[in-house]
């Protein structure tokens, strides 16, 4: 460890460590790049530096970008990625009450926190936890999607049978596109820009960016008050005392969640804010400016993020996207990950892991003081923002896949998202149940061939098992909850 403190402390690596927090934040701040994309873009930059040098600036990029994202949710109601999804829910809503400085420290507060604990937990435990994380197959992975796709109904503020409703179309859009299997396209009506499916994207952007934009239209005939002035940006103590707790669970759940392959870093901060809102006395408040409801998912996102290292650098598996693209960089550089890296290339393992340290010491300096240019943004008068929004959201869509078919997308899902939320809907159980979906449909499959077709074979595997009883639980308890109070009123009436 010493010696990897040693590595990230020489100058030029300390300068790229800089360089990639800096990159990753501005990523996070632009809506529809994304950490993967740009690491993809900026592969052919790492062949002339050395190993470690490369892999902490990637490494800087992905978790900076964590806390990016966070910023456009505050303050735009723009997740620029799925991760970020949940902070819109509490984020922009304190926003609007003029508490936007105050969702954004707590958010860095919570990233901080959240990356530190999940670097200390990689430090100490990461071959054993990457150990268990072996055992996760598909009949797993199916019932943790499911799980967290009926969590859905947890988050959503509009009412779970329209929350439900909305994640049913969020699955049935998953499905868009050829299927895996057996190569037959579904839903795609003849369009080749359909085959490979719907993207994230354009799906956030439309019903997020474009359908709030479409519904305040309506409103600017009514007098609408601007923002309160922000004069504290670091939240108060009674602020903090508040978070501590949600920012605690947030960096424990986010950790474990964070290993596991496909949605960690979803399934972390949606699985984090549903247990601030259970646990709440006032869920209520959820929704509506609750400062749990921004520091829970941001400190279990970015915990995520740090602890999906554990499986790249212990097992070489890539736990998602961007840590498939860092993959490949390493092998670029002539490194393959798995079990003999600490052994073999010790420098390059404790360089990477002490490079968060500071990293994250980094990102919290950089964005306490930045936090104060963020939050005019809500100064700017709504009829130059919303333009602005609209150009930011576009032109986000579109460098994913340089398509315009997903310009098209995003208007149509802008017009939905209009839609539903005149009608009451929420599209966060939407957008969450598609990024699950595929997980979900994928792993269901290969269970059923794993088990020759007999569902039975989910409960003769201990881990599914258990998450196929907490479901049942989730899904139950509610329901003899309401019972329970149904019968205690009709007494009370009776004794009356």
């Amino acid at each position: 460890m010493l010696d990897g403190f040693a590595v990230v402390l020489e100058p030029k690596n300390l300068l790229y460590c800089l360089l990639g927090v800096v990159i990753g934040m501005l990523i996070g701040v632009l809506p529809g790049l994304g950490p993967a994309a740009t690491i993809a873009i900026l592969l052919p930059m790492t062949f002339g530096l050395e190993p470690v040098t490369s892999i902490i600036m990637l490494a800087g990029i992905f978790y900076g970008a964590q806390y990016g994202g966070t910023i456009t949710s505050v303050l735009l109601r723009l997740p620029g990625e799925a991760s970020s999804v949940v902070t819109v829910f509490d984020g922009h809503a304190m926003a609007r009450q003029g508490r936007a400085g105050t969702a954004l420290g707590i958010a860095a507060i919570g990233s901080f926190v959240g990356g530190t604990l999940s670097i200390i937990a990689l430090t100490l435990v990461a071959p054993f936890v990457a150990g268990f994380a072996l055992d996760f197959g598909p009949p797993e992975y199916a019932a943790l999607a499911l799980l967290g796709i009926l969590l859905v109904a947890t988050v959503s503020n509009s009412g779970k049978l329209k929350a439900l409703i909305a994640a049913a179309t969020g699955l049935l859009l998953a499905t868009v596109g050829r299927d895996d299997f057996i190569s037959v396209e579904r839903f795609t009506f003849g369009n080749l820009s359909l085959a490979d499916g719907l993207d994230f994207v354009p799906i956030a952007m439309g019903l997020f960016g474009l359908g709030e934009i479409l519904y305040n239209l309506e409103e600017r005939h009514r007098a609408t008050q601007a923002p309160a002035a922000v004069n504290d940006i670091w939240p108060s103590r009674a602020d903090l005392r508040q978070a501590s707790g949600a920012i605690g669970r947030g960096g424990v759940l986010g950790f474990f969640l964070g290993i596991l392959p496909g949605g960690g870093a979803v399934l972390s901060s949606l699985a984090a804010y549903a247990l601030e809102k259970r646990r709440s006395r006032h869920p209520e408040r959820f929704g509506h400016g609750a400062i749990e409801g921004v520091a829970a998912p941001e400190t279990a996102n970015n915990a995520a993020a740090t602890s999906s290292f554990i499986p790249l650098l212990s097992l070489g598996i890539p736990a998602n996207a961007t840590m498939a693209v860092i993959f490949g960089a390493l092998l670029i550089q002539g490194i393959t990950p798995g079990p003999q890296l600490v052994t073999e290339h010790p420098d390059l393992f404790w360089g990477v892991v002490n490079s968060m340290y500071l990293g994250n010491v980094l990102l919290l300096i950089m964005s306490m003081p930045l936090v104060g240019l963020f939050v005019r943004i809500l100064r700017v008068r709504p009829a130059i923002l919303a333009p602005i929004t609209a150009l930011i959201t576009l032109i986000g869509a579109y460098t994913v896949r340089n398509d315009v078919f997903d310009i098209g997308l995003v208007v149509f899902f802008g017009v939905v998202g209009y839609l539903m939320k005149k009608a009451g809907f929420d599209p966060g159980p939407l957008v969450l149940a598609f990024v699950l979906g595929s997980l979900l449909e994928t792993s269901l499959r290969r269970s059923l061939l794993l088990f020759d077709g007999n569902p039975a074979g989910f409960l003769t595997r201990p881990i599914s098992g258990v998450l196929l009883a907490c479901l049942l639980v989730v899904a139950v308890l509610p329901a003899a909850r309401a019972l329970i109070r149904r019968r205690s009123s009709s007494r009370e009436q009776q004794d009356a």
